[in-house]
């Protein structure tokens, strides 16, 4: 069995995945024609250069909601040609003073009913699972508060870094609706006890102590974080595609397993990797005291 992610096996299932978003009704970018209606707002903006992909959550007057249209459009961002050599690593960031508020709580009315309701939940669940499937790291980059499901986000993330500004809450329990799916994200990220606390009060914790508990990985001044979050993207970018794809697979393969079990898949791993064309080259230019041209295969 192969331990790369899905999406790195081949583009088949990328494809299938990118045509049921399209067909959900996540659009294009592209403008509307003369006696077209206007395209929607575009709620996520993707940029990619040098193997860097930016998706910058981009409706900051709803402070960044993760709407049922947000979360696919995400979705859709993220999966973008997922399996091409060109794409390193993915930040996710926003625009505004919030990250992101979590759910807009106008879909999830009496009148939405429980199948719509459903379909948000999911979705979201879903992009919640393929940032840890897919095969590049994801940073997140908060500058803001971030709350519910976008604390969910965040603690779901390979990387987070964020400003010194930036707070962390899971409020669902004030307004009758806890937060039980970011608890999946937030109760991974942190001690079980600093989990239940913010669950159970709905209070929000600094950036320190997010970075204290382990819902973060560097906490900077405001002014620093594009420049910290770019100095992280750009030294995974000089790693091997395929090696980090693979460690990061097993990563989290084994992070479920006993301990023998979690030794057994990673010792597997290893010898795998060392059987790949990056896995000898790397060894080679070591012992040749040289850098390693990777073919991230």
């Amino acid at each position: 069995m192969s331990l790369l992610a899905p999406w790195a096996r081949g583009p088949s299932r990328l494809l299938r995945c990118q045509r049921a978003l399209l067909a959900s009704g996540v659009r294009g970018r592209g403008a509307a024609g003369p006696g077209q209606p206007q395209p929607e707002q575009q709620l996520t903006i993707r940029r990619q250069q040098d193997g860097i992909r930016t998706i910058i959550l981009n409706n900051p007057k709803k402070r960044n909601a993760l709407s049922l249209r947000m979360l696919k459009s995400l979705q859709n961002d993220i999966l973008h040609d997922a399996e091409s050599k060109d794409l390193r690593v993915i930040i996710i960031s926003a625009e505004g003073p919030v990250f992101s508020s979590g759910h807009d709580l106008k879909e999830l009315t009496e009148q939405q009913g429980q199948d719509y309701h459903a379909e948000v939940f999911q979705t979201c669940a879903e992009v919640m699972m393929l940032i840890q499937k897919h095969p590049v790291p994801i940073i997140a980059k908060v500058n803001g508060l971030a709350t519910a499901a976008g604390c969910q986000l965040v603690a779901s993330c390979d990387i987070a870094l964020a400003s010194e500004k930036s707070y962390f809450a899971t409020p669902g329990v004030n307004i009758g609706l806890f937060c039980s799916t970011p608890a999946v994200a937030l109760g991974r990220a942190v001690p079980k006890k600093v989990a239940l606390e913010m669950l159970f009060t709905g209070e929000p914790i600094t950036a320190q102590e997010a970075l204290l508990h382990g819902l973060l990985s560097k906490v900077v001044p405001e002014e620093k974080l594009e420049e910290e979050t770019m100095k992280i993207a750009q030294k995974i970018c000089t790693m091997s595609r395929s090696v980090v794809a693979v460690g990061k697979a097993t990563f989290y393969r084994q992070l479920t397993q006993d301990l023998k079990i979690a030794y057994h898949l990673t010792s597997q791993a290893m010898v795998d990797n060392l059987a790949t064309q990056d896995g000898k080259e790397g060894i080679t230019a070591f012992i040749q005291k040289r850098k390693p041209v990777w073919s991230h295969s």
